[in-house]
């Protein structure tokens, strides 16, 4: 059923079938795609539709897909990493994608941490390179297709703890697909320590506060080191995060989901989609509602402003609602 036209929202009477790329099927970001799909079909032509694909490894096949022509729209997070996949550069080396552009940034507020069993005594990184102890460490896959494991091992390669150094060492990674695999295996005890983002998770304080778990705070020179190389940004939890976090952590900055298309898609698409990501933007915050904003995966209330800013090249689509909506200056004339 479509819903009562608004004066000014905008209605394509021509349908589409579009196809997006989401999680694993249970995590946040299916549940944008589920929210984006269903705003954008009640305001398409009424024969619309559209999939949302899972995903079977970290990710980065959905930036593929996109870039490929064989989906319609992803979602990735960290935001801060993707200028790195249009430049081919670093992970993306193989497969650049320069055709890649964003419709919007929605924000979670996010780090990737190391933390460690207490029962080791260790509460810095500069002792753990000291102590050189056989770390079995619980990460994210490095196999080339996640965005996860592909930054924790750069977090650790910054503080000068690269794989072959952990291996000296005598330690290995236990490595999983799921953040919450990695951290469930902490919880358990059958690893020593844990390299994960998501710390805004259950999975995260019940780790912390239970006391299985010791944070260590990143180092000022790795964190310089990833936003020079990398253009990685770093942030602070600060104290209280959790209850046992007594004082402010620096650590890596992991936030912010990227949704992007290929510069191709028809303007009048791209411009309904950016329209429902930032008009309808109350029918996703609902969903979050029941968790403290500097908790919730999905940080509320969401600035649209802040969603016209995104750190790869807007669609032209999505560029001309956020000038009409006034969060854009229109471009220069040219002579």
């Amino acid at each position: 059923m479509s819903l009562p036209a608004r004066h000014d929202e905008p209605r394509l009477s021509r349908s589409h079938t579009l196809n997006f790329v989401g999680d694993w099927g249970l995590a946040n970001i299916h549940r944008i795609c589920g929210w984006l799909c269903n705003e954008f079909c009640n305001r398409a032509g009424p024969a619309s539709r559209v999939a949302i694909w899972s995903i079977r490894g970290g990710g980065i096949e959905a930036i593929h897909e996109v870039q490929d022509g064989q989906a319609d729209l992803c979602v990735m997070t960290p935001a801060a990493l993707l200028p790195l996949a249009l430049e081919g550069r670093g992970l993306f080396q193989p497969r650049p994608t320069p055709n890649l552009r964003a419709l919007a940034v929605l924000p979670q507020d996010d780090r990737m941490l190391l933390a460690l069993a207490p029962d080791l005594g260790i509460s810095s990184f500069e002792e753990l390179r000291r102590r050189r102890p056989p770390l079995r460490i619980a990460a994210s896959s490095n196999d080339g297709t996640n965005l996860i494991g592909y930054v924790g091992r750069l977090l650790m390669a910054a503080h000068g703890i690269d794989e072959d150094t952990l291996r000296s060492w005598g330690g290995c990674y236990v490595e999983d697909t799921h953040p919450r695999d990695c951290l469930e295996r902490m919880q358990a005890g059958t690893v020593d320590a844990v390299l994960q983002e998501a710390v805004m998770t259950p999975w995260w304080s019940q780790l912390i506060d239970s006391g299985k778990a010791v944070p260590l705070p990143a180092e000022r020179a790795a964190l310089d080191k990833l936003a020079a190389e990398h253009g990685l940004p770093s942030g602070v939890l600060p104290a209280g995060y959790w209850d046992k976090l007594r004082n402010d952590l620096p650590a890596l900055d992991f936030s912010d989901f990227l949704v992007m298309v290929r510069d191709d898609m028809p303007d009048e698409v791209a411009h309904l989609l950016t329209w429902c990501l930032a008009e309808t933007r109350e029918s996703l915050e609902r969903q979050y509602r029941h968790i403290p904003p500097k908790r919730s995966p999905v940080t509320y209330p969401i600035d649209p402003r802040r969603m016209a800013r995104p750190p790869i090249p807007l669609h032209p689509g999505a560029a001309r609602y956020y000038r009409e909506a006034g969060l854009l200056e229109a471009p220069a004339a040219t002579a």
